[in-house]
């Protein structure tokens, strides 16, 4: 499939502000399965200077920045992304001692994915929802991972909220209900406290519905030696396919905001945010 996505961004203030530096997190990720055919990053007002450039976790970033006072900062992002069939189960976990849960990273693996083992403290309440889990599965990871994400799918709500940092995650847990990415903090938070390394991945994800609602999608990321990392999408309780077009990717969801920088000045600002979707012929 080839997708055509359209994203539109823009902060309007209610006083004219100094722009400072600004990161811009848009272009997609080339992938196995993913292609980036184009991109396009269009800015008002026009940056006096830019540079792309990969980020410590090989996520490519616009770096902007501005000259003279202004009421508003506009910026759309255009690409055309090819999705290549694509089967979420075909790879290997290996050494086998990685098809149990818990289990242990090599000395070289673990210096490696250090930050993606970071943990932040956790409640009983959801540390014992997934080892109940873990434990109906017999503690073999696969299972274990697909049946987490469906679990979480089956007995949280989504909910809109287009602005504001992830939830905590006992408290989406106590919740029930969170945002794309309040449910993959918790699920993330959850999984490193039983050892395995996962990221945050931010990005869109494709739906063939009539008259669909887009918002930036966030998603987890695990890595198994063997396979690498794979994806796990518990807002809709599946593993990603190639629906699931990839942004950024990090330890911690601050490092995949699509827009970071600051402003002098003290204005009020409001943001408004546009997503298209689209598919294209082959």
């Amino acid at each position: 499939m080839k997708f055509k996505i359209i994203h539109e961004t823009e902060y309007t203030f209610s006083e004219p502000v100094f722009l400072e530096p600004h990161y811009l997190l848009f272009k997609p990720k080339n992938t196995p399965h993913l292609d980036v055919e184009s991109h396009a990053l269009s800015l008002f007002p026009e940056p006096s200077g830019s540079s792309g450039q990969l980020d410590a976790e090989n996520n490519f970033v616009h770096f902007c920045w501005f000259n003279g006072m202004h009421e508003k900062i506009n910026i759309v992002s255009e690409a055309v992304v090819i999705s290549n069939e694509y089967n979420p189960f075909h790879f290997l976990i290996h050494p086998p001692d990685f098809n149990t849960v818990p289990f242990s990273y090599s000395e070289d693996l673990n210096a490696l994915l250090q930050n993606y083992l970071n943990t932040e403290k956790v409640g009983h309440a959801l540390l014992n929802y997934g080892k109940s889990i873990l434990t109906s599965k017999n503690r073999q990871t696969l299972p274990f991972l697909t049946e987490l994400t469906m679990a979480i799918h089956a007995d949280f709500t989504v909910a809109s909220r287009e602005e504001g940092v992830p939830f905590e995650p006992d408290k989406t847990f106590h919740l029930k209900k969170g945002s794309c990415r309040d449910l993959v903090w918790m699920q993330i938070q959850l999984l490193r406290q039983l050892g395995i390394a996962a990221r945050f991945v931010s990005g869109y994800y494709y739906v063939d519905v009539e008259n669909p609602r887009y918002e930036l999608h966030a998603w987890t990321e695990v890595f198994l030696p063997g396979a690498g990392w794979i994806g796990f999408d518990p807002s809709n309780g599946i593993m990603t396919g190639h629906a699931h077009i990839a942004v950024a990717s990090s330890s911690h969801y601050v490092n995949t905001m699509p827009v970071s920088g600051t402003v002098r000045g003290n204005a009020a600002s409001s943001l408004k945010t546009n997503l298209v979707i689209e598919t294209l012929l082959t």
